[in-house]
């Protein structure tokens, strides 16, 4: 990591101040190539950590680019723990895209997505849980999403991950002396003993993997969505949830002909709501595609909400839906409670007996605050505690963790039957390993590379 690295680190557009970013061992040097400041000539000189005033300019023709801020931070006490400098000037597009290409021009390379946070990781500043946990915050969608990537951040899977991983070096510091020096006058290895551990082992990681669920949830949010025949009340509902008029609502069937998704907060639990076209045969092509995506979107959803009409009585098109959510999580609505009711609710009740009833008249806003109250409920029986436990919020370390469990299950299994040390020693040393996946330590470069690519630019 000799080279030195560039980018814009703000959102490119109109803006009130925009940052272009260096680091590497060059960056303090490529910026006094391109800074001209007010009070310092030479930012070799200028003071750590703080901010000097100058201006940009282009070399070439005395150009001023921009007026910036500009600050020097230097190794090892800086994000990468290399030097790195941070130019503050205006917002917008051409000013930081101008400031980008004049270090581009002086020694700099343009940085790799995530490239920034991959030298913290390399240099030893986060550890892997730790990277990732940085483009959590960036993308969390709710407080609490947000304290669950904080806390990842600050290291707190990190340090139940590695304790755990301490556990298992032990199990494999016991078996491999037994088995350097079996015929030493050692004594042999107490089972009971490496039982209890590889127990403890087990029991820790099936915690964290308690809490994935509800920890991809708040990363990715609930992904949800409102199901039924058209003219139920499906658009309207959505736009009671969002508080706005974000779908067209009218009288005439197959108004919502594609998905419309939308996130939204209850509680701090983020949902992706997901409004789709009406559930029933028809010839036209467009409205076609819309249900049969509707169709697609039942199966990827973590919860369903089907809206049924009872001023009408159950059709074709309401037992479709009836079998597509029997064994999905689903809340039902029973919509228009202000008109006379064809419907037979009981019949309903029959098909569906473990799914929660509400009724409802979405246009007049009854119902909808007992619907969030239900998904609070359902979200949060579990009594998971984001401020205290940790959460395991990352599919990629939810995998690891799976395959650990297999691991440490059938060391546990080889020990229970008296299996020699080495087939023992091959399963807890495949746990050590799964687990050190999510910390780094013994992660591969492809994929390293491949988690770092899911970052932005300058991040």
């Amino acid at each position: 990591m000799s080279d030195t690295i560039a980018a814009i680190s703000t959102s490119i557009g109109e803006a009130g101040i925009g940052i272009v970013r260096m680091s590497g061992r060059e960056s303090i040097e490529i910026a006094n190539k391109i800074f001209r400041g007010k009070n310092v000539e030479d930012l070799k000189d200028a003071e750590n950590r703080k901010l000097t005033y100058g201006h940009i300019v282009d070399p070439e023709d005395d150009q001023i680019v921009d007026e910036v801020l500009i600050a020097c931070l230097r190794e090892p006490y800086t994000y990468t723990r290399e030097n790195m400098v941070e130019i503050y000037c205006h917002g917008g597009v051409v000013a930081v895209k101008k400031i980008l290409e004049l270090a581009l021009n002086h020694g700099a390379r343009l940085a790799e997505p995530g490239e920034f946070t991959k030298r913290a990781f390399l240099n030893g500043r986060l550890d892997l849980a730790q990277s990732e946990a940085v483009i959590d915050v960036i993308r969390a969608k709710t407080d609490k999403s947000l304290q669950v990537s904080l806390n990842q951040l600050e290291g707190s899977l990190s340090a139940k991950v590695k304790d755990i991983m301490g556990i298992l070096l032990e199990m494999l510091a016991h078996i491999n002396a037994t088995i350097d020096f079996s015929e030493d006058d050692l004594e042999d290895l107490d089972y009971e003993a490496l039982e209890k551990k590889g127990l403890q082992v087990e029991n820790q990681i099936k915690k964290l993997l308690d809490t994935a669920d509800r920890g991809k949830i708040l990363r990715d949010g609930l992904n949800t969505v409102i199901l039924g025949k058209p003219n139920v009340g499906k658009s309207s509902l959505l736009n009671a949830i969002l508080r706005e008029n974000r779908a067209i609502v009218t009288n005439i069937p197959g108004t919502t002909r594609d998905i419309i998704e939308e996130f939204i907060n209850i509680d701090g639990i983020p949902l992706k709501i997901v409004d789709t076209a009406g559930i029933r045969e028809t010839e036209n092509l467009v409205e076609k595609i819309g249900v049969d995506r509707a169709r697609e979107m039942v199966n990827k959803a973590d919860l369903i909400i089907a809206v049924f009409d009872i001023s009408k009585p159950l059709t074709e098109e309401d037992h479709e839906i009836i079998e597509l959510i029997k064994d999905k999580d689903a809340i039902i609505l029973l919509n228009k409670t202000d008109l006379p009711s064809h419907f037979d609710a009981n019949h309903l009740k029959d098909l569906l007996p473990d799914k929660k009833i509400i009724n409802t008249s979405i246009k007049n806003n009854l119902g909808v605050y007992e619907l969030e109250e239900e998904i609070k409920n359902m979200f949060y029986s579990g009594q998971l505690d984001i401020e205290s436990d940790v959460v395991v919020t990352n599919l990629r370390h939810k995998n690891q963790l799976v395959k650990a469990l297999k691991n440490i299950e059938d060391s546990l299994e080889a020990i229970r039957l008296n299996l020699p040390l080495d087939c023992i020693e091959v399963d807890v040393k495949s746990c050590w390993e799964n687990l050190g996946e999510i910390s780094g330590d013994t992660i591969s470069e492809d994929i390293l590379d491949k988690i770092f690519s899911e970052f932005c630019i300058g991040k």
